[in-house]
């Protein structure tokens, strides 16, 4: 899930900002927006956000050392969108990704929400997936996984020359796993840089394995399989 924070010491301006992140966004569906006026507020969330859009002007702490303590554990995308001209050279400080003023162009917001997600996108597919297998964390390259089967109560990750068995539920694994890896069957996810073949009823590996087609996803998994081989 992509998580995004709007911190804005106007809360209308603040809902504003929501609202424009969530229409942009609504054919994503896996991700959630939440806005808050104060950097305490914020900070006391607990939650690790993938985007933040600050305001400089904050009601109880100003953006750049705002900024200053998200980035002593999070290498998230920081967007500043404030009207206060004379901080910009700051925001180097804290690798800043834009710095918006106010009051705000949307075509301009847009753009930088889509490179922002887009910036997002390549490092969750980067990261590797974290497992428990025996007792053991395990990092697994996202890259690796061909698909993934479910097999009762545990997952089976089917890689390039191994098998590795660990107890989770599908569709933890899914949002784990991100947009690359599609839901062709209630017990299948493929890597779509894996897929060889397909039709309406199965998919064929790279590695020469088969797999399952419901019938019924078979629209959204061309329309799916397509968006990926435009955008590699």
């Amino acid at each position: 899930m992509l998580q995004i924070a709007v911190c804005d010491g106007d809360e209308i301006m603040g809902e504003k900002l929501k609202q424009l992140i969530e229409s942009r966004l609504q054919k994503e569906g896996d991700y959630r927006v939440l806005a808050f006026s104060t950097g305490r507020r914020l900070l006391e969330s607990g939650i690790h956000f993938d985007i933040y859009f600050l305001d400089i002007d904050l009601k109880d702490i100003n953006g750049i050392d705002m900024a200053r303590r998200l980035r002593q554990g999070s290498e998230a995308v920081i967007v500043f969108v404030t009207a206060l001209k004379e901080y910009i050279f700051d925001a180097f400080d804290v690798q800043a990704f834009q710095y918006l003023l106010k009051p705000i162009d949307e075509q301009k917001f847009f753009q930088v929400l889509d490179k922002a997600v887009a910036e997002c996108k390549i490092v969750k597919q980067s990261e590797p997936l974290v497992i428990r297998v025996k007792g053991v964390y395990q990092n697994v390259p996202k890259e690796n996984i061909l698909y993934a089967e479910n097999d009762a109560r545990k997952i089976i990750l089917h890689l390039r020359g191994e098998q590795i068995a660990y107890y989770s539920k599908m569709s933890e694994l899914e949002g784990l796993l991100g947009r690359q890896f599609f839901r062709c069957h209630r017990g299948y996810l493929v890597n779509l840089g894996a897929v060889k073949s397909y039709d309406t009823g199965s998919i064929q590996i790279k590695n020469g394995e088969t797999i399952l087609m419901a019938k019924q996803k078979y629209g959204d998994f061309v329309t799916a399989y397509m968006e990926y081989l435009r955008k590699k």
